[in-house]
């Protein structure tokens, strides 16, 4: 049932937190440690002593702005942030969740240099809930933050395993049978006998499949660099094809690998697995198509760190250093035998599976929260006869 409380309090924010200008912590005075110290952006470090008793609330002043960061523990807040010296009652973590619906980059100080003011912050007019709500809301939001957070532990979980098992097979060699196997010298070094060395271009395709001029689909879902991550998609666009960026051609299909040509040391790439109808990548990237090996060897071969450094290494350009499918097409790579690949795929290919499985599930755990998080803090959405079990069985059945 929607329905505005009438027990909400109309006041400015300063009746609800006071905020303060955060600490300069020049570089020479930082001392390794576990504390950590926000900035503008979040935490960028750590440093032996705090500055700010924990649990705290953290937003850009300079910088990066609007931005809201929860801090469980004692922290340093920068200069360049502003920290809330008191909660005046209130339950810190509601009070992060309602900061972040109150658009403060928008509240810009005047001047050469974007700012935000801490003055006209606490002028702003708000409505805030009672304690006991402040927690409920708090209660109903950490459920899918904390479901998130145990998804990505069990994605990092599974990345190690597979990353590990290629290291062990394809790089130390002790794959099923090794104490039997002959090596043989190659120009890669020593291989297992049965083994070969060779150019990416041997087992994959480059740049296979393009949209072809006058069979564009009429609406597409767009994925640009910027969505990318490493190893996942952040975000796709639904877009009709007649309004999607020029770059907007490259197709993709299941066992595909997206990896941005520009800033490669930024590892943005991806597995493509089972993709939605008409998923369509931007030219910025490098599409690799598997040919005589599983997409699993592939992957994981092209997304370990000598591959980024061999990819970084051969980028042009000082502002947007960038590779080319050339650069990927002859990439030196190790390739094992048939047998050997066919284990290793039907070993992590359900891991891989479960990884984007996860990964998608986050996404949708992260769309439901941020619908959910203005209509609650703004009490729209009525949480005071809300049953909070139930809410919270049903984010973890998700």
């Amino acid at each position: 049932m929607l329905k505005m409380t009438t027990t909400w309090i109309e006041c400015h924010l300063g009746d609800v937190v006071t905020l303060q200008r955060g600490f300069d912590l020049p570089n020479r005075d930082r001392r390794e440690g576990k504390v950590p110290i926000v900035s503008s952006s979040g935490v960028s470090g750590y440093h032996e002593i705090p500055k700010v008793k924990g649990p705290g609330v953290v937003t850009g002043r300079y910088g990066t702005l609007g931005e809201v960061f929860f801090v469980r523990e004692d922290f340093w807040p920068l200069n360049t942030t502003l920290y809330v010296r008191d909660f005046k009652g209130n339950d810190p973590l509601f009070i992060s969740l309602f900061l972040k619906t109150l658009d403060l980059a928008h509240h810009n100080a005047a001047g050469a240099v974007p700012g935000v003011n801490r003055n006209a912050l606490h002028l702003l007019p708000v409505k805030i809930p009672p304690l006991a709500t402040q927690r409920r809301i708090a209660a109903v939001l950490s459920a899918y933050d904390d479901l998130i957070e145990n998804n990505q532990r069990r994605i990092a979980i599974l990345e190690e395993m597979a990353r590990n098992l290629y290291r062990e097979w394809f790089v130390e060699f002790r794959f099923p049978g090794w104490e039997q196997a002959q090596f043989v010298e190659t120009a890669l070094g020593r291989v297992p006998e049965g083994w070969k060395t060779g150019r990416l271009a041997d087992v994959a395709s480059v740049n296979k499949l393009s949209v072809k001029r006058g069979k564009e689909p009429s609406q597409i879902q767009y994925v640009d660099i910027a969505s990318v991550s490493s190893g996942k998609i952040d975000k796709i666009e639904t877009v009709p094809f007649t309004d999607a960026p020029g770059r907007a051609r490259r197709i993709v299909c299941h066992g595909d690998i997206i990896w941005s040509t520009v800033r490669p040391n930024r590892r943005s790439y991806s597995l493509i697995l089972h993709p939605i109808s008409n998923l369509i990548v931007s030219t910025g990237f490098a599409v690799l198509t598997p040919r005589s090996v599983p997409y699993s060897y592939l992957y994981l071969a092209i997304t370990t760190n000598e591959f980024v450094s061999y990819l970084t290494n051969r980028a042009k350009g000082s502002a947007y250093p960038a590779v080319t499918g050339k650069d990927f097409e002859e990439a030196e790579l190790v390739i094992s035998s048939v047998p050997i690949l066919d284990i290793f795929h039907h070993i992590t290919e359900d891991v891989l599976a479960l990884q984007q499985t996860l990964q998608s599930r986050n996404a949708n755990l992260r769309r439901q929260r941020d619908l959910l998080l203005p209509r609650l803090v703004s009490g729209e959405l009525d949480v005071s006869e809300l049953e909070l079990a139930g809410v919270l069985s049903a984010v973890e059945s998700e």
